[in-house]
């Protein structure tokens, strides 16, 4: 084969359509398998495929595509794109990958987005998709975080170089530039007809755009990025389910300043890999994806133990610190520790996967999350809290460790850590706890009336019973020890423990009630 016939990788065609455009589901071949063409196939034609296919299945959704994925796994081809989940088991079976299309994609976009790849690979080239990497991600999920919005950077073309991940009350303007990679032009039109552009290239400041409720568009703001007085781009903002913060329009102003050396850079520097490997990470902590689909694309071995490190910011922080330099601090030290450490954001936290541990690993792990809370507080001036989740046996089950590690900062946020780094282990008691009192709250039927009326009428009559009877319990009967916490009199404690005994009618002295009214109480 001629360098010029030379086919792309199912990666970089991942990398360039990208979120929500499609999703990777499975991929037992890896990503690096070859994508030399771009098919469209309709259940009711011929299931054939060739080597190499991309197949698009425009005919059926979900499991009716199961006879058109084992067709195309016969065939050779590269990967089948589907709307609508299920499939995996097919097509794992069948040795192809798996891309989920989102509901809304147009199939047009995608083969447009998908064959420009292709064709650029056999001519030597890259595919001119628009999109921008890596950095310009998490400066626009950094903007959201201080704008309080959600958040799209664009080109002087209209095209969408970046966006914050996904939020509330996403409106038609913004849903339709992410699925089409630019702005829909009848929406181009009517901005350009209300003079927004003018504005926006006319130089630095905001523009503000009211809300269109009968066009489908939410209120936003805007600012132009220049060099000069060349214009380069805009950031829009545009206001979900809350209204934007007291210092959007501030923040909107300095993200749009420090957005300008960003794309004179990204203008020569394009490269989608970055992003992709993010996302890769993202799906795989996040349970949507096997990790052998992955393994060589996010460089670990599949079959040797893995941990996940969680850290968070306190939500005063969160609306001044630029979360990326939070994200390139754990890279620099994780990666240190482990060559193929991967770091990436998920619903604000920032979470660390370390693969290919060594056995005995946990003092040096636990050293390096205090290395990094250490040099956020020096370096960042900001308090960062750190989880470690369980050691895993395999990298599949790293969304285990990850869900271990959110369990640890949950229990820290709430006062029951005092130090800025937990494991599992260290506060496995307060979790438990926390989760058994969740339960209950979520279950109404199994908690015991009485308890409920004594809270009621505690309530009703200045809320001094309920406190009584848990400083009591927790105290395991010491009334003295009891009076102490509250700071009361014994003799005061014996009356409140049994005035609310003969309320609740609930009998103290068994322990399996003694147990449920602890519990019951502490909701």
């Amino acid at each position: 084969m001629s360098l010029s016939e030379r086919p792309t990788s199912l990666r970089h065609v991942l990398a360039t359509l990208g979120e929500p455009l499609v999703e990777v589901v499975v991929a037992p071949h890896g990503l690096g398998v070859p994508v030399s063409d771009v098919v469209i196939l309709d259940p009711e034609d011929p299931l054939e495929a060739s080597p190499g296919d991309l197949v698009l299945v425009i005919g059926a959704r979900g499991r009716a595509a199961a006879p058109a994925i084992r067709a195309a796994g016969r065939g050779g081809a590269a990967a089948v794109a589907v709307k609508g989940s299920g499939g995996a088991e097919v097509a794992a079976d069948a040795g192809v990958a798996l891309l989920t299309v989102g509901a809304e994609a147009r199939w047009e976009q995608v083969e447009s987005l998908a064959r420009g790849v292709v064709e650029a690979a056999r001519a030597g080239g890259e595919a001119a998709s628009g999109e921008v990497l890596g950095d310009l991600f998490a400066l626009a999920q950094t903007i959201a975080t201080l704008t309080g919005g959600l958040v799209s950077i664009e080109d002087t073309a209209s095209r969408v170089l970046a966006y914050s991940r996904a939020g509330d009350e996403v409106d038609e303007l913004r849903r339709l530039s992410i699925l089409g990679r630019e702005g829909p032009e009848r929406y181009l039109a009517l901005l350009r007809e209300w003079g927004v552009y003018q504005r926006l290239r006319a130089g630095e400041g905001i523009v503000r755009i009211d809300e269109r409720p009968e066009l489908g568009i939410r209120r936003r703001i805007a600012a132009g990025i220049h060099a000069g007085t060349q214009p380069l781009g805009t950031i829009w903002v545009q206001e979900g389910a809350q209204p934007l913060t007291e210092q959007a329009e501030l923040a909107l102003l300095g993200a749009s300043r420090a957005l300008a050396p960003q794309l004179i850079r990204a203008r020569t520097l394009p490269s989608p890999e970055l992003r992709l490997r993010e996302d890769l990470l993202a799906s795989l902590l996040e349970g949507k994806l096997d990790a052998e689909s992955v393994a060589d694309d996010i460089g670990a071995d599949p079959a040797r133990p893995a941990q996940v490190l969680a850290f968070a910011l306190s939500r005063a922080e969160n609306r001044q610190l630029r979360r990326a330099e939070l994200v390139h601090l754990i890279a620099v030290h994780t990666a240190a520790y482990r060559r193929s450490a991967l770091v990436s954001v998920i619903g604000g936290r920032v979470y660390a996967l370390l693969p290919d541990l060594p056995e005995h690993s946990d003092a040096a792990v636990l050293a390096l999350a205090k290395e990094i809370v250490g040099a956020a507080r020096r370096h960042l001036e900001v308090p960062v809290r750190a989880a470690l989740g369980g050691v895993v046996p395999r990298l599949s089950d790293a969304a285990v460790s990850r869900g271990d590690a959110d369990r640890v900062l949950a229990t820290m946020a709430r006062g029951h850590w005092p130090s800025d780094v937990a494991s599992l282990a260290d506060v496995r008691a307060e979790v438990l706890l926390s989760e058994v009192l969740a339960y209950l709250g979520d279950q109404p039927r199994i908690r015991d009336p009485r308890l409920t009326a004594l809270v009621e009428h505690d309530a009703e009559h200045g809320g001094i019973l309920v406190p009584a009877v848990l400083a009591w319990l927790d105290a395991f009967g010491d009334v003295r020890a009891a009076a102490s916490a509250l700071n009361i009199h014994p003799n005061t404690v014996r009356y409140r423990v049994r005035r609310a005994a003969e309320v609740s009618e609930v009998d103290f002295g068994d322990p399996a009630q003694r147990i449920l009214t602890q519990l019951q109480l502490r909701l």
